[in-house]
């Protein structure tokens, strides 16, 4: 395999752009404006310069390269701390029990609360493979190379980390939960709110968001059957982020509903099972297939290779080797592809 995740450059605008306008909507952190994701470049930048240093709020944006032919065909994203630029808002699901000695009767109903619970946490996400490469197991190499990435600077990541998934999307494009609940207080659509917030923030939301809880069943049947759902092409995600240890625990998105997972940093399976090791050798004699990765910060790369442990050393294969540029006695991370 010669694809390779590594730091995002300047010259990945284009190939980010043309990845947004395939998205589809719904998918705030890859919007399909040049201007919005070259900051978000200058953003990781930055990020990826500073060295050490307290957590800050920062943002790691990495690409997955086809080596072999310069093509660039993923992309993902990593905060460090969200919700101290602007405040991180969603909804926590809850429930409200009443009872009544006249009817004998316990009434309990689901509420939604606007909250920053998740403020302070870290989060991956703007995930996206280009459709011609979904199979062949890229997918779980960008996420997962996320949390080799968070492994390797673990001081500059929170100790909760959250992933938002994209809600269900009817085929127009418009979202059921916005249109039952935020769109009525915003006077725009889904994808002008969408695409507004993808650009400027969240602050809006503050300003005229209703600020007590919206009881659910004052919501259209579109809206409520939508809550906690992800789009159809986010089961496949959500279900990695399961493996990896996160879980639904009643927060939505604000814009469509969609769940948020979470999961404590260092109980993510990859964060957890990774092992560092130097290479004793690099060779073709067998191993198992895993992700493995070297360098710090922009030097960052990760790929899929052959890794074979030698007491507290690892042989690895040639391709994977030149994928990661690394020869003997260099320093590598891998955890075993599941």
């Amino acid at each position: 395999m010669t694809f390779v995740i590594r730091a995002a450059h300047d010259g990945d605008l284009p190939h980010l752009y043309e990845m947004a306008k395939l998205t589809g909507g719904g998918f705030t952190n890859l919007p399909p404006d040049r201007k919005a994701l070259s900051a978000k470049l200058e953003r990781s930048h930055a990020a990826f310069e500073r060295q050490g240093g307290p957590i800050e709020d920062e943002l790691f944006v990495l690409i997955l390269e086809n080596s072999a032919t310069g093509e660039v065909r993923g992309t993902c994203q990593i905060f460090t701390e969200v919700g101290r630029r602007n405040p991180f808002y969603s909804y926590r699901i809850s429930t409200l029990a009443q009872h009544s000695k006249e009817l004998d009767r316990t009434f309990r109903a689901e509420m939604l609360a606007l909250t920053t619970d998740l403020e302070g946490c870290s989060e991956v996400g703007g995930l996206f493979l280009h459709p011609g490469e979904r199979a062949g197991g890229l997918g779980l190499l960008l996420a997962r190379s996320r949390y080799l990435f968070i492994r390797a600077h673990r001081a500059r990541f929170a100790d909760r980390i959250l992933a938002e998934l994209r809600g269900v999307i009817d085929e127009a494009g418009g979202s059921p939960f916005w249109d039952g609940l935020a769109g009525r207080f915003f006077g725009m659509n889904f994808q002008d709110a969408d695409q507004f917030n993808a650009i400027h923030g969240h602050q809006f939301i503050a300003d005229l968001m209703p600020k007590h809880p919206i009881y659910t069943a004052m919501l259209s049947e579109g809206a409520r059957a939508a809550i906690g759902l992800p789009h159809p092409s986010g089961r496949a995600a959500m279900r990695m982020l399961e493996n990896e240890g996160f879980a639904f625990d009643g927060y939505v998105d604000i814009f469509d509903g969609g769940p948020t997972m979470t999961a404590k940093t260092d109980a993510v399976k990859t964060i957890r099972d990774t092992r560092e090791a130097s290479v004793v050798a690099i060779d073709r004699d067998g191993g198992d297939q895993a992700l493995v990765a070297t360098g710090m910060l922009a030097d960052f790369r990760c790929a899929y290779g052959l890794v074979r442990p030698v007491g507290d050393q690892v042989v690895i294969d040639h391709e994977c080797a030149a994928l990661l540029g690394v020869r003997e006695d260099a320093a590598v991370s891998y955890v075993v592809r599941v």
